[in-house]
């Protein structure tokens, strides 16, 4: 439920121990390239660099008397290679080189998926925004109704934070996850002149970006990392909040295209997806917190923060995995009662459109009497049953200022849009921008 298969699959015990393997099987092509070692010691290194060649519940149980898998994972890669290669695996690395290279492995295959995900629920909200630019819908703030808007001008809100959050995950990817190389005190002592031309190689062969210094106690990477996921969530948790709310038997805007439903209640249609992404979006708050705590680690390598990173961030990638994949379903399916909106925006009869009324009175009238005028015929509106228009209409005040065609005008909620439209094309015309780049 709070995963996907794919996002399993490549944060799974399996995908962690190739990702440290394909760290030394990298290792030994760039020392090999650096002339460390010799070509054919790194060709028989790679060769054995394969996960379906080790038992990877045996390191993780022999993993808990080190604090590291690293060392069960040597001993038995050194163990299957031949003599001549045996002295040089692992060669100058230390056990948190592997893992954290091996984590910006993991993180990169995982927000391949992530990032396809939310650009394609961004396409959807492209999509919705295009198509009902024109649909008019009553705004909300602190859950009371507001003013007119458009569901078309709510989709362009979700598309920009989609793009945004898109974006910063994309910098991440691209620029921020980098090769670990430091060994034991993040100096490369046993590789002499060649530690940084062997990291400079290794950052190649791992497609991933070359470090300005180790960064074994400096968790920056890892901060902004966890930043952006939780950016990602709460974007994608504040979508499933407002299909859920909209959703809802009273409001009826807006359903899944597959609506869940009840174990006792057969008529229920639940936002069973909106409540899945809900769900998955709440947890990662804590999981942010708990990869930001680590950040302050001693010296040259830490004692217990380090290592508590690698649980909540394989969580973490699950969770947002699971929330970009049902966000994008969410929005593929969803169903828009456009005459749903249209008798919401009318239950007050007109009264949401007192600002606009007010406004064409002001210049004759004066800001505090305008409102005050428009006040009590909200409140006469309301006793008597009628409508704001009517109550405009019948007064003899307005009429002195106002004609028959402008309180009409005045209280049209389709004219009172002011900048939704262009709003609209705003977002529109950045995400093409952004999908051009």
């Amino acid at each position: 439920m709070f995963s996907t298969p794919a996002a399993t699959e490549r944060t799974s015990a399996a995908a962690w121990l190739q990702a440290m393997l394909d760290f030394e099987a990298a290792l030994a092509a760039a020392q090999a390239k650096a002339g460390v070692i010799p070509a054919e010691v790194a060709e028989e290194i790679a060769r054995r660099c394969r996960a379906e060649l080790f038992d990877a519940d045996s390191i993780a149980e022999r993993a808990v008397s080190s604090a590291t898998p690293v060392i069960a994972l040597v001993r038995d890669l050194t163990a299957l290679v031949d003599a001549d290669a045996k002295p040089h695996v692992h060669r100058g690395a230390t056990t948190q080189d592997v893992v954290d290279t091996a984590a910006m492995l993991v993180v990169r295959d995982v927000l391949a998926l992530v990032i396809a995900d939310l650009r394609a629920a961004a396409d959807d909200c492209a999509r919705l925004a295009e198509q009902h630019r024109g649909t008019v819908m009553i705004a909300r703030t602190l859950l009371q109704q507001a003013l007119p808007t458009t569901f078309g001008c709510r989709c362009a809100g979700w598309l920009t934070s989609l793009d945004e959050a898109t974006t910063a995950l994309g910098r991440v990817r691209d620029e921020r996850l980098a090769v670990q190389l430091g060994g034991p005190a993040g100096t490369l002592a046993s590789l002499g002149a060649e530690g940084i031309r062997v990291t400079e190689l290794l950052a190649a062969e791992l497609g991933l970006a070359e470090p300005v210094v180790p960064w074994h106690t400096d968790r920056t990477r890892i901060a902004e990392l966890a930043g952006a996921l939780g950016t990602a969530a709460g974007v994608l948790g504040k979508i499933a909040l407002d299909v859920e709310l909209h959703a809802q038997t009273e409001v009826g805007e807006l359903s899944e295209g597959k609506a869940g439903g009840s174990s006792a209640l057969p008529h229920k249609r639940n936002p069973a997806g909106a409540v899945l992404i809900s769900a998955a979006a709440n947890r990662v708050p804590g999981l942010v917190a708990t990869l930001l705590s680590a950040m302050p680690q001693e010296y040259e390598r830490a004692a217990g923060a380090w290592q508590s990173e690698w649980e909540p961030l394989t969580e973490l990638l699950r969770l947002v995995a699971a929330a970009a994949a049902g966000t994008r379903q969410l929005l593929a399916g969803l169903h828009v009662h456009t005459e749903q909106m249209a008798a919401n925006l009318d239950l007050t009869r007109g009264l949401v459109m007192a600002e606009s009324a007010a406004g064409p009175l002001m210049n004759t009238l004066g800001r505090t009497d305008a409102q005050d005028l428009v006040s009590r015929l909200c409140r006469s509106a309301v006793q008597e049953g009628t409508t704001l228009r009517a109550e405009l209409l019948a007064d003899p005040r307005v009429r002195e200022v106002l004609s028959e065609a402008e309180v009409v005008a005045a209280t049209e909620p389709a004219d009172y849009l002011g900048s939704a439209p262009a709003f609209i094309d705003r977002a529109l015309a950045a995400h093409a921008e952004l999908e051009n780049r």
